[in-house]
């Protein structure tokens, strides 16, 4: 066979087996592009676990009309022009490939729009050329994404999908990953149109804490320390669990380099190394930890799917990640044991040709005339420390104490202790956690030892109780308290979906719908519009009139999985036979009419859903209504059972 140029789109597919493993890849890299294009809100619609349908919605900074077309090229980005950027790279995608690879394995449609704009524009790639042909679309500032039949050219690689569930699970965890990443970021998750996942952003630590918890589960934040560590132009920030949570908790370390996840060896090793004489070989520490470094200092450019990185200054880094663990877990020890004097401290010696670990023995303290001199001690490894202690700081909680330093013995006076940002176990944050935070089970429930399984029973005493079982397919049996109870799910699911559309004082945020739904009014629901129209925009709901028709185009988050067609003009048709009605009349209708259809109710729907109620009518907690909750008479049952 003669030598010859590759068709464009074989080219693209050669290339997508390496960054299209499966849909929960595709997820990545769309949701990354998204979040270099500045997005502060990324919706994420999933069907048949992504075989079927994967669609990105974002709120960016869109893609101009004329670039388009060059977006769905092979080997096109605006993220890198020349060496020097590929050398310091500071975003998430830079490759080029990830639309060019994905539209020649399924059928992509793009739409955009920029602010500039006064349109949005559509691009659609198709043919062995990969031709791409535009057309203008209806669509607000920002980017959609459409992903149809992956894989469906391609029978070899479809073969290998797995199901619908495994497949839906990776994409979960995908996304559970990146939003531990970005907590400035909202995301939401639908499959196959019911909402599983939503992330709200948050900008406060303590409210980074709070969406921690949502994410990671509260198993994980009970034993969590946080800590911060700093030398120079490295960063170390997160939570590590304690031995005893991390015994506990088998699945959940995440790490992140520069804000971009990662699975790098280097990194585990070292924190591995730091928990060792307290977990030994057999349990795995659990972390969410977050290392910031000079982007000169990295090389992200080394795996196809950007999940490695190499250091130019491994020793260095892997001696940095090392000692801060350490020394967070040693004062989480000293915190228990406080009269006992903390013994020394075992520390690996690095290879002759690497140098001494910089930071297990704190440098002396230097006058100012000598500060500025190079660390004589540094040794001849991969990189030199040129900077004492005395410009770092270093922050571990649940408390700071003055009799453990880094290396088990007393902290060197240049160093800055904080007071404590946290408390662990079941601690004051974990209790406001516990009353305020996001839905807990954001993760579905894992094998954990009984211990930790107790602990949100234990630490929640705002609670339904444990569910048991789903009876009839919408009754879940709860225990609370050495109590019974059943509690009816379609009534719980309504009073959720009353709190959700609750305006309150702001009132529901309005989100625009891709395409505007046009409907024809009579005349009765046209005075209701112009009557009520105030109360409307208070409910999230957008209505224009012209003439006999009226065109929706935006509904508030609960309503956009609805048949907006038959919902928004029964609700027109309610406020024409209302003289005087409030909002949270309104609420109430569109609860009881915009109810998901489940005919059955599965236990972690149950878990899940009676979560949401918990955190948003706790009301019902204190005065459940009739109807919703049925406490069982156990001891009738235990009396019969007695012998004499």
């Amino acid at each position: 066979m003669p030598i010859q140029v590759l068709p464009p789109q074989l080219a693209n597919q050669i290339a997508a087996g390496e960054v299209v493993e499966r849909p929960a890849s595709v997820v990545k890299e769309l949701v990354e592009n998204s979040l270099d294009a500045g997005a502060t809100r990324i919706d994420i619609e999933i069907d048949k676990g992504g075989a079927k349908l994967i669609r990105i919605r974002d709120n960016g900074s869109g893609i101009g009309k004329d670039e388009l077309s060059m977006a769905l090229a092979r080997h096109a980005t605006s993220k890198i022009a020349s060496l020097d950027d590929l050398e310091a790279i500071v975003s998430l995608g830079f490759r080029g490939e990830a639309l060019a690879s994905i539209s020649s394995v399924s059928r992509l449609t793009l739409t955009s729009r920029t602010a500039e704009q006064a349109e949005a524009w559509q691009a659609y790639a198709e043919g062995r050329e990969m031709a791409v042909t535009l057309k203008p679309a209806a669509h607000p500032v920002g980017t959609t994404l459409e992903v149809l039949d992956l894989f469906y050219n391609t029978p070899a690689r479809r073969k290998f999908m797995r199901t619908e569930k495994t497949e839906f699970t990776h994409i979960d965890e995908i996304v559970r990953r990146i939003a531990l990443a970005r907590f400035d970021v909202a995301f939401s998750l639908t499959h196959n149109g019911k909402l599983v996942r939503q992330y709200r952003g948050v900008s406060e630590s303590s409210q980074r804490e709070r969406r921690m918890g949502a994410i990671c589960g509260t198993a994980f934040l009970s034993h969590a320390l946080a800590i911060e560590w700093q030398h120079g132009d490295l960063s170390l920030r997160g939570w590590v669990a304690d031995p005893v949570g991390s015994k506990a908790i088998t699945d959940l370390q995440y790490c992140y380099v520069n804000g971009r996840m990662m699975r790098d060896r280097l990194i585990n090793h070292a924190i591995r190394q730091a928990y060792q004489d307290k977990l030994g070989n057999d349990h795995q520490p659990a972390y969410v930890l977050y290392l910031e470094i000079d982007p000169h200092q990295v090389d992200v450019n080394v795996h196809p799917a950007k999940h490695e990185v190499r250091f130019h200054q491994s020793r260095l880094v892997h001696d940095f990640i090392y000692q801060g663990v350490v020394s967070v877990l040693q004062e989480a020890g000293a915190e228990t044991l406080p009269d006992v004097e903390p013994a020394e401290r075992w520390q690996p010696e690095n290879r002759q040709a690497a140098g001494g670990n910089h930071f297990s023995v704190p440098a002396p303290a230097k006058s100012s005339d000598v500060a500025s001199e190079p660390d004589s001690a540094s040794g001849a490894g991969e990189g030199t420390v040129r900077e004492s202690w005395s410009g770092s700081t270093a922050r571990s909680t649940p408390a700071s104490r003055s009799g453990a330093g880094a290396s088990g013995g007393a902290a060197p006076a240049n160093w800055q202790r904080q007071e404590p940002v946290y408390q662990p176990k079941e601690g004051r944050a974990y209790q406001q956690l516990l009353s305020t935070a996001e839905p807990l089970r954001a993760r579905e429930p894992s094998p954990v030892s009984e211990r930790a399984a107790e602990i949100p029973l234990s630490g929640h005493s705002q609670s339904f109780g444990r569910v048991l079982t789903v009876m009839h397919g919408n009754f879940a049996l709860v225990e609370a308290k050495e109590r019974l109870a059943l509690i009816h799910l379609p009534v719980a699911e309504r009073w959720l979906k009353q709190a959700q559309l609750a305006p309150g004082d702001e009132g529901l945020k309005p989100q625009p719908l891709l395409i505007p739904v046009r409907l024809k009014l009579d005349k009765a629901e046209r005075e209701a519009l112009g009557r009520h129209g105030s109360l409307l925009i208070q409910m999230g709901i957008e209505l224009h009139a012209d003439a006999h028709h009226v065109t929706l185009r935006a509904v508030p988050l609960p309503l956009r999985q609805q048949n907006l067609q038959n919902l928004i003009p029964e609700l027109l048709g309610y406020l024409a036979r209302q003289q005087d009605v409030s909002a949270t009349q309104v609420a109430q209708w569109l609860a009881r009419h915009s109810l998901a259809d489940h005919p059955h109710w599965n236990h972690s729907q149950a878990i899940a859903l009676l979560a949401e109620v918990e955190r948003l009518c706790p009301q019902l907690l204190k005065s459940p209504p009739s109807g919703f909750l049925q406490h069982i008479d156990i001891e009738q049952a235990m009396n019969a059972l007695k012998h004499e």
